[in-house]
């Protein structure tokens, strides 16, 4: 058996995080290295490794997983001034965890081109 990543094991509550939402789908928390002031992660409980890996079974949970960050954005309140959500896919995208997660980030005027 594969050893748990980082999220399976916050989803597993071995790991302690900052939760905002959390469903049977899917967990939202803090991200502890925050890139903007507004910094959540959205992961699904389900251990998708990167969105390249998902199938046509993820596709209820790739849905969820944004619109429980539009929910958790207006919740929130910053749903009307503006999020972006980010998708990681492998090394040259700047994954570094391999279980699918959303990046949801707010509370400043986000720049494009993002990097």
């Amino acid at each position: 058996m594969a050893e748990k990543t980082l999220f399976e094991k916050i989803c597993d509550r071995e790991i302690p995080a900052s939760i905002v939402h959390e469903d049977d789908l899917c967990l939202c928390f803090k991200d502890i290295s925050p890139q903007a002031p507004v910094h959540y992660l959205v992961i699904p409980r389900k251990p998708i490794p990167r969105v390249a890996e998902a199938d046509a079974s993820d596709q209820a949970v790739l849905g969820h997983l944004l619109l429980t960050a539009s929910k958790v954005a207006k919740s929130e309140g910053f749903a009307e001034s503006g999020f972006r959500l980010v998708i990681n896919n492998g090394p040259d995208g700047g994954e570094a965890v391999p279980h699918l997660h959303v990046h949801l980030l707010a509370g400043r005027q986000l720049q494009w081109p993002p990097g």
